[in-house]
């Protein structure tokens, strides 16, 4: 690791020495989450520098967190896995995520507004089950931001498998969201529903789909953990 050392023999001291630097749990959520490729892991880390992404993945490669391996049918595509050290990892990032979700103050989470987070996040936990067994196409729009990042797209496939666009897919609209950033957010981290922002939200498009956006929706990991501050 670049940093200085805490020359500590204490187990929390070195393991801070791996864990704390910028950006690195955040990375490790990720990568608990599933994501294996670079430009994955970048979504999911939209304002961490590729520079600075590659070199944690070194960095956390060389601490045996996790591995770099070619893609057993995809020449030349590498992916990154956790070794059996970084699946330990599993309940340090879900009791650092539950601590979040509990004693950090509402108001100071939803500063941190990330329209391209939020959507990863979305399609990443959204589940399918309350949706039709055909190809779904959910639109948000958020009209408060600039142009480029105003509208999203998820396309759900018969099969489950959940597609992100930043630009029009071309295939008919199941259901149009349009929302403030805040709300959305606040939503996803459960901190309120769909029902209670319903003056907030206009949903037009099939009334089965918007019926059932609180379940389909899958919100954050996190959600369920009650807050304990305002």
């Amino acid at each position: 690791m670049s940093q200085p050392g805490y020359k500590q023999f204490c187990p929390v001291a070195m393991a801070a020495e791996i864990l704390c630097t910028r950006w690195t749990m955040v990375l490790i959520r990720e990568l608990v989450a599933g994501t294996t490729r670079f430009n994955e892991l970048r979504r999911g880390v939209p304002k961490m520098s590729p520079t600075l992404l590659s070199q944690r993945l070194k960095e956390l490669e060389t601490a045996g967190i996790l591995e770099k391996k070619e893609h057993r049918f995809e020449k030349g595509i590498f992916e990154y896995h956790l070794t059996k050290a970084g699946k330990d990892l599993y309940p340090v990032v879900e009791a650092m995520g539950n601590w979040g979700q509990k004693w950090v103050e509402s108001q100071i989470s939803l500063k941190n507004l990330d329209p391209s987070l939020l959507m990863w996040d979305m399609r990443r936990n959204l589940d399918p089950t309350p949706l039709p067994t055909k190809q779904t196409v959910i639109q948000f729009l958020y009209p408060e931001l600039s142009r480029s990042k105003q509208r999203w797209w998820l396309v759900i496939e018969p099969k489950g498998d959940v597609d992100l666009c930043w630009a029009d897919p071309g295939f008919d609209i199941d259901l149009y969201v349009t929302t403030d950033l805040r709300t959305m957010t606040a939503i996803w981290m459960g901190l309120t529903t769909v029902k209670r922002e319903s003056e907030q939200m206009k949903l037009i498009g099939t009334k089965e789909i918007a019926s059932s956006m609180q379940i389909w929706l899958g919100l954050s990991p996190f959600a369920t953990q009650k807050k304990l501050v305002p």
